[in-house]
């Protein structure tokens, strides 16, 4: 879903390389979800956005605010690198998972999404894509609220302001929501709600021309409730499990010269989690994790030729307990991490536009890992051009893959290595007046992976190979004010090999077709939001005996948003999610939720 054509000022993105680019420029694929789309669409959570991007297969395990799993490209789900407000976001305390279901879309102004393995830029988790979520700049003086109710009792509020310049200013954003939502099992049972709540900062100060410093930061809270498995039968059952989930980080920054020519930025990050489960309000487990980070990059700008160098240090702390298992599952675990990443984006030779980009990863409790990636940009005519990039990926062994559960059953292995992905895309792409579209077929091989051993009581890298690959294409059109149009279209081929020589297997919550069609406007005093997403069929393993494959069926979901201004600053809208009511599932025996309808305004002061 390209924000395509790209207009004056041009789009602006930051995950295709370690400095801004205009998003015409970016060699990897990447798709930008702007302010007012965002706002149009009125969807609430990010995850119902990111669902909108080509590639990506989202599953939710039943009702909005369940656990939430994003996977691009055919990549696994801790495959996807997550920042938030310019802080690494994956969970060290949930597998490296991103909380995608914590991610309230009313803090979020701005989401990119790059596609293929980005590993040479940014590290462990690239491989399948990295998504970038922020909010508001400072410096735009609006301050904007809204509130919703709607079915399943469901409650939404969001408020958020912007004060001083660019330069000199803070934004600061709150959101919260909740829903009693829907018996997720049996649809018999007790409803399974949930509550979420965030905030989200950015500050920044121009001492000089030359000396910029600044702060940002963001809080996530959620609590969801959701049917687990009977402690007799161990099977699913209607139970009365809930989870509480917590994510904060904080980050500051220093920069000194100017990005254009030469600079040096240092920063500093801290991230925290903590994720508890209680079964009838008794707490069962809790895991728990902290991560500082301390970054030092600095760029140079030699005729054109652009040179980034960046170090990163890490240092990761990890925690578990439990009072279910008599605290068999407590342990407490540390590791440290370095990178060293130099990139080189070259200037126009012509038509063409090459860079390159290379990373060390050293890692003290497993192999140290480099990747790479070189990329070549060729402008073919006006508004046409050709880009090819091979990339590399790597995803660190988690804090489970490395020490187990539990002692007595799920010991872990501390020998493992990081997954490694290779690969390759070419993409042909097209912008000229109101039109646009791209082209882009990509291959890629999935090293290492990390899979249960066969006994089922440790982990181990696969011998095998894990393949993806896939075509995307994508269109845009734009008609004035009253509509944007975008449509997408996504085939994926990918297959898992546990062992060499054994015939693979296709790959469980990865549809072969999907695709999206997208509109937003402005007439009048109304302005308008809509979305269409095909998921076409997929495979999921039931989780509870006979653990057996489940082929489910492909589903259409609609989402509608109309607003009227009411006055200067006052605005009336409804929305409709689902609205075709269609009955589905992303994961076997996990139901979601039927057509639901919201109303709310949302109230504007400032520009």
């Amino acid at each position: 879903m390209p924000d395509l054509p790209v207009i004056d000022p041009p789009a602006i993105v930051v995950t295709a390389s370690r400095a801004e680019e205009k998003a015409s420029d970016a060699p990897a694929s990447v798709t930008l979800i702007a302010t007012q789309r965002v706002e149009r669409l009125g969807t609430p959570l990010v995850s119902d956005l990111l669902r909108l991007t080509p590639s990506a297969s989202v599953a939710v395990s039943g009702p909005a605010g369940s656990q939430t799993q994003l996977r691009i490209r055919g990549a696994e789900a801790n495959h996807v690198l997550l920042f938030v407000e310019g802080i690494r976001a994956n969970d060290p305390a949930s597998g490296n998972e991103p909380r995608f279901e914590l991610l309230n879309a009313d803090l979020a102004s701005r989401i990119e999404v790059a596609r293929g393995p980005q590993s040479a830029l940014w590290g462990s988790e690239a491989i399948g894509g990295v998504v970038a979520v922020d909010g508001e700049a400072p410096g735009l003086g609006a301050t904007h609220a809204l509130v919703e109710a709607g079915s399943h009792r469901s409650l939404r509020g969001a408020a958020r302001t912007s004060l001083g310049s660019a330069d000199r200013g803070i934004s600061i954003g709150i959101a919260g929501q909740r829903s009693d939502g829907i018996d997720a099992f049996s649809g018999d049972g007790e409803r399974d709600g949930y509550r979420n709540a965030g905030v989200r900062a950015l500050g920044r100060y121009r001492i000089s021309p030359v000396l910029l410093v600044g702060a940002s930061g963001f809080g996530l809270w959620g609590d969801s409730d959701f049917d687990g498995y009977n402690p007799d039968t161990f099977q699913r059952d209607d139970t009365l499990d809930e989870s509480h989930n917590r994510l904060a980080a904080g980050r500051t920054f220093a920069e000194l010269g100017q990005r254009d020519r030469t600079y040096a930025l240092a920063s500093a990050s801290l991230l925290g989690s903590s994720n508890r489960n209680l079964l009838d309000d008794v707490p069962q487990n809790q895991t728990s994790a902290t991560r500082r980070t301390l970054g030092l990059e600095a760029g140079h700008n030699l005729g054109g030729h652009l040179f980034i160098a960046a170090l990163e240090s890490e240092l990761e702390h990890f925690h578990a307990r439990d009072t279910a298992f008599g605290g068999v599952t407590n342990q407490d675990q540390s590791r440290r991490h370095n990178s060293l990443t130099i990139e080189w984006r070259g200037t126009k030779m012509g038509p063409l536009t090459p860079g390159l980009a290379i990373r060390h990863d050293a890692f003290s409790r497993f192999k140290n890992a480099t990747t790479f990636r070189a990329s070549l940009k060729a402008d073919i005519a006006s508004g046409v051009s050709i880009s090819g990039n091979y990339g590399e990926g790597i995803a660190q062994p988690t804090f489970f893959d490395l020490y187990g559960f539990s002692p007595s059953f799920y010991i872990g292995n501390p020998d493992l290595k990081p997954e490694r992905s290779r690969g390759w895309e070419v993409s042909a792409r097209f912008v000229r007046g109101p039109f646009s579209g791209a082209l882009t077929c990509y291959r890629q091989r999935l090293h290492d992976e990390i899979v249960d051993s066969p006994d089922f009581t440790s982990t181990v890298n696969a011998s095998g190979t894990s393949r993806r690959h896939g075509v995307e294409a994508e269109a845009g059109w734009t008609f004035g004010k009253a509509l944007r149009l975008s449509a997408n279209y996504a085939w994926l081929d990918a297959t898992e090999q546990k062992a060499e020589g054994v015939e693979p297997n296709r790959e469980q919550r990865r549809p072969r077709h999907s695709g999206a069609i997208v509109a937003d406007g402005e007439l009048g005093r109304w302005n308008y939001g809509a979305s269409l997403s095909y998921v076409g069929k997929h495979r999921d393993r039931r989780d509870s005996l006979p653990y057996d494959l489940v082929d489910l069926d492909s589903y259409w979901l609609a989402n509608a948003r109309l607003a009227y201004r009411i006055s200067d600053g006052v605005e009336a809208n409804v929305r409709v999610a689902n609205l075709l009511d269609s009955h589905y599932q992303d994961l076997v025996g996990y139901r979601t939720e039927g057509r639901t309808i919201h109303a709310g305004l949302r109230l504007a002061l400032g520009r």
